[in-house]
């Protein structure tokens, strides 16, 4: 008969990451960082370690990778980012010491409002060209 004819959600997205510009990837960075930071504070509030380790990590390691992606000679926004991440990996490394969510929370809205600086870069007609 036919082969499966409906892709997996997996399909989807990775079509979706291999065919986006580069801002928009930076906004699915931040939306999987605040979906893991979400995780990791339920978890931490129930009383879950081993999963709110491992959400942590996971978001950490997304915003490592933003971090590295840095291009430092691009000026103080650059800088400026580069501070921001720092600052969110000190906060959740005392969040799973102190096993403070309430720090999680913070960096959550923090990486919030750079989610949705580089939603409204990516959404704009002129984003296309600069990629």
């Amino acid at each position: 008969m036919s082969t499966n004819l409906a892709a997996s959600p997996q399909s989807y997205r990775e079509s979706a990451i291999l065919t986006a510009p580069p801002q928009r990837l930076v906004v699915m960075l931040y939306d999987g960082a605040h979906r893991f930071l979400y995780q990791a504070a339920a978890a931490m509030r129930a009383g879950q370690a081993t999963a709110a380790s491992d959400r942590l990590r996971r978001a950490e390691d997304i915003i490592s990778h933003l971090q590295s992606t840095l291009d430092m000679s691009q000026g103080e926004i650059s800088h400026r980012l580069d501070a921001i991440y720092r600052f969110c990996l000190q906060q959740l490394a005392q969040a799973r010491v102190r096993k403070e969510p309430e720090r999680i929370d913070h960096v959550q809205r923090l990486l919030g409002e750079l989610r949705d600086a580089w939603d409204e870069i990516s959404s704009r007609p002129a984003a296309a060209e600069i990629a």
